[in-house]
This record gives C-alpha cells, structure tokens and sequence, in this order.
C-alpha cells in the first residue's frame, strides 16, 4: 500500500508521515532524528474532533448539541478509528515491536490521528478536511446511520470494570438549572474510588453517558490513568 493511494495526494515533508508511523513500542535511539508518533497523535486526535464536528454539524443543520456530540463521538471513538485505519491500509505502513499489536489494540487508529497530524502540519486545515471527508466519512461512513445507533459508554465501561476487576462507580455531585431554568445533572465516574471523568448533561442519564465516554477515551489515551492502571493491577496481583 503506497503513501499515494492512503492520503491521494503527495506530501511535500515526507518525514513527517514516516514518524506518524512510528509506534511508540520503537525505542528511541541517539542517532534517529525523529521520535515515535505520540505527537502527532495529540495534534491529530484535535484536528479529527474539529474536522467531524464541521461535518456533522453541517450535515445535521436542524439536530441540537446533544445528538451532535454524540454522533461525532461515535466516529471518533478508538474502535471505529480503528477499523477505519485497518481499511485504509495504515497497518501495512506501521513500525512497531512484535509484542505491540497484543498489548496496544488501537495502534492503527491512533496511527490514523498521527497521519491527520502530519497531514495538517503538511498541507493545513483544508486538505485534512478534504481528506477526512473523501477518504474516511464519504467512502466508510454512513452519518445518517451512524447517527441512528445507540452507543451505550456506560455499559462498555461497566463491562470493562468487570474484566479487569475493577470497581466503577457513577455518583450524582450536582444538580441545578441552568439560565433557562432548565435542569443540569452532573455525574462524576471513580476507579477504585479515584475520579476519573465529569459528564454534565440535561438528564442524569445523559451526563452518566458522558462521563463514561469521557473517561473510556482517558484509559485509552490518558498516560496518568494508564500509570494508575497499571498500578492497580499490581496491587490486585500482590493481593
């Protein structure tokens, strides 16, 4: 799979996509001028968020914020970046350790918020746009049926607890009405009693689905939450 045929043009700074493709389970060596693609991962994981709230907002011009968050969060989430990556063919372009695809299962994705880095320190806003819009969301996402299907992050990070055997707790910390008068709920979400995640919302349900949401991107992405995980499984294991 060559760079051409993922990103339909060329790049004038190669070495930045080179580095987009650099799995931080490579060590950094004296003599390599460029590091791993955490960086350009940062940069583009924002870039992506922007990107899909211009083309969700634009393709839904009559729905509210809530249905907006909410769906742009369904394309931006780890698994569906994932299989996005795994089509484009960005696992062929990735560099990594053997063992890193077992303890890293969303390399590819993440390697897919690097290239829109790259692509956008390259090229700029523009042509990330273009190419989220004609390489991602026109050929593997249907928005109008992605918008249409429930995605529980409660549930999912509930049944993460239960494998991992740890404890996850919802606790209401606040409620009041906002200028309207119109009522706000706020939710906090605590692993083994340290708060990970504030989900505000106009129902409880609401601010518990975002607060779920919130934290499941942290223990994927986060590196205190994953030293703390990491942490507690000691812990478990010394028990």
């Amino acid at each position: 799979m060559s760079l051409y045929n993922i990103l339909g043009f060329y790049p004038d700074n190669i070495e930045l996509y080179e580095q987009a493709f650099i799995h931080r389970s490579i060590p950094i060596t004296h003599d390599r001028k460029r590091g791993n693609n955490e960086r350009l991962e940062f940069l583009g994981d924002a870039v992506l968020d922007t990107i899909i709230a211009d083309l969700v907002f634009k393709h839904f011009p009559n729905k509210k914020e809530g249905f907006l968050t909410n769906t742009r969060s369904k394309i931006v989430q780890r698994e569906s970046l994932n299989l996005i990556a795994l089509k484009l063919g960005i696992d062929k372009k990735v560099t990594s350790m053997p063992y890193a695809t077992t303890h890293h299962k969303y390399m590819y994705g993440n390697a897919l918020e690097a290239l829109i880095g790259a692509i956008y320190l390259d090229q700029g806003y523009g042509c990330c746009l273009k190419f989220v819009k004609e390489r991602i969301v026109d050929k593997h996402i249907s928005l109008d049926k992605l918008a249409n299907r429930e995605v529980n992050f409660k549930s999912r990070l509930l049944e993460w607890g239960q494998k991992t055997k740890f404890h996850i707790e919802f606790d209401l910390i606040e409620t009041f009405t906002d200028e309207d008068g119109k009522p706000v709920f706020q939710t906090s979400v605590s692993l083994e009693g340290t708060p990970l995640g504030i989900g505000i919302g106009s129902t409880k349900k609401e601010s518990q689905q975002l607060a779920a949401k919130n934290v499941i991107k942290k223990i994927h992405k986060d590196k205190n939450v994953l030293r703390l995980i990491e942490s507690l499984k000691h812990q478990h294991d010394v028990k």
